[in-house]
């Protein structure tokens, strides 16, 4: 899900992919969110009319469609080989489904808190519950809270209707991520509203924190933390040496490669 720079537009995407053709089949109106347009080719999960929560190509269903899934998934640059991979938030499953096909040796554990997204499952063609991929119809604080050094990599891609739910954002969610990853372990977190969130994460990880663009018209910036050192990565955009500049000036850092993010003056 991603933002734009609206804080009343939450986890909007960018609809490139899609064209006018649309064919609604998801809830009648007035009825409470998920639900599902059918765009040409494309498959979205909606939580309103105007944004997009996930898509997937028809032609293609196991592809990342949408830019800041890709970014997201970058973890495989630092761990090629995770052996657990766990993930807060379902959607449509993009980036599980990515892992399941091409991790065959990896354990992917899912928290989705609601179980209308979740019954949405096999729109998606998100993979059944097996030995090695388990969707929990829990909450994501929950979730880590109760799996001290499990996950090598940690996704939190977790949003509702309203954005990024308050337990999702609290500093306590982010030191039972830390302990929830095995040394060294990534997190990655889809991040709508940077400033405060990405100061609680410094603090949880040390200030082992790198950014990425989400690579898509919105606000949304990508953060990567380690437990353990940050790994080398590839050059950021311009994008990101600007959203570094609007957060405090002791968060602020320059932005020399790939992820890296603020370093304290």
């Amino acid at each position: 899900m991603a933002h734009s720079d609206d804080s009343h537009k939450s986890m909007s995407q960018t609809t490139e992919p899609f064209d006018e053709n649309e064919v609604s089949i998801g809830r009648p109106p007035g009825e409470p969110p998920p639900f599902i347009h059918e765009y040409s080719g494309t498959v979205c999960l909606h939580f309103n009319q105007d944004e997009v929560q996930s898509a997937m190509y028809k032609h293609a269903p196991d592809e990342l469609v949408l830019s800041y899934t890709r970014t997201m998934m970058n973890f495989l640059v630092f761990k090629k080989q995770p052996r657990h991979v766990g993930m807060i938030g379902l959607g449509g499953g993009s980036m599980p489904k990515y892992c399941y096909r091409r991790l065959p040796d990896t354990t992917i554990s899912v928290a989705e808190i609601n179980p209308e997204v979740i019954a949405l499952r096999d729109r998606f063609l998100i993979p059944k519950d097996d030995q090695r991929f388990m969707v929990y119809c829990e909450d994501g604080a929950d979730f880590v809270q109760r799996q001290p050094g499990h996950f090598d990599v940690l996704l939190v891609d977790g949003f509702d209707h309203k954005g990024q739910p308050p337990q999702l954002c609290s500093e306590r969610f982010y030191s039972d991520c830390y302990r929830a990853l095995t040394s060294p372990g990534l997190l990655i977190v889809n991040v709508c509203d940077g400033r405060d969130l990405i100061s609680r994460i410094r603090r949880c990880f040390r200030n082992q924190v790198k950014l990425a663009d989400a690579h898509d018209d919105t606000a949304n910036i990508i953060v990567f933390a380690s437990k353990g050192g940050i790994p080398a990565a590839p050059r950021s955009s311009p994008r990101t040496a600007r959203i570094a500049q609007r957060l405090p000036a002791q968060q602020r850092a320059r932005l020399n490669d790939g992820f890296e993010e603020k370093q304290s003056l």
